[in-house]
């Protein structure tokens, strides 16, 4: 049995915005499935899930797929929070969302889910002008050019990396 690199990723306790967190486990591979992914703690007061008194936070795994920048058997973990007693925790929303998309099951839902994200180079938006603010969206959405979109290199790399994943990414409008 060999060991491999797993890296626990989950959205914090932050407002409005909640942000990602993650860190890495050695276990035991190669992983089959999600079920061969132990579960894992973390420090809540660290991340807005928990009080000092009381920071025990628990990872579920839910997903997993190949970690396409460590390559090999290393894989990204999607994990769920749960509170040290293995209930939801209050910012784990998929748990809610999960009863819901399975009482509607036959109704063939669908989710459109978009990443999006903002580059900066020191304290301004990458391509901002220095101390001042861009034109209004509309040219820059979905634009061509380098004097349009700042950063594309950087988005198709990710685009690719998720591709290699296997997560399933619907495309990109940088």
């Amino acid at each position: 049995m060999s060991k491999l690199k797993a890296e626990y990723i989950w959205l914090d306790g932050h407002k409005p915005t909640s942000k990602l967190r993650s860190k890495t486990k050695i276990i035991d591979g190669p992983v089959k499935t999600v079920a061969g992914i132990p579960e894992w703690g973390f420090d809540g007061s660290s991340t807005e899930q928990a009080s000092g008194d009381n920071s025990d936070c628990a990872l579920k795994p839910v997903y997993y797929v190949p970690d396409p920048i460590r390559g090999g058997d290393h894989i990204l973990v999607m994990s769920e929070v749960n509170n040290a007693d293995g209930t939801p925790h209050v910012t784990n929303t998929r748990a809610p969302l999960r009863k819901v998309a399975e009482k509607y099951k036959d109704h063939d839902p669908w989710f459109g889910i978009e990443q999006e994200y903002t580059f900066f180079l020191g304290r301004n938006p990458l391509g901002w002008p220095e101390g001042g603010y861009p034109a209004p969206q509309g040219p820059f959405y979905c634009g061509v050019g380098a004097d349009e979109v700042f950063g594309r290199d950087i988005v198709e790399d990710h685009m690719e990396a998720c591709m290699e994943a296997g997560i399933m990414i619907s495309g990109i409008n940088a």
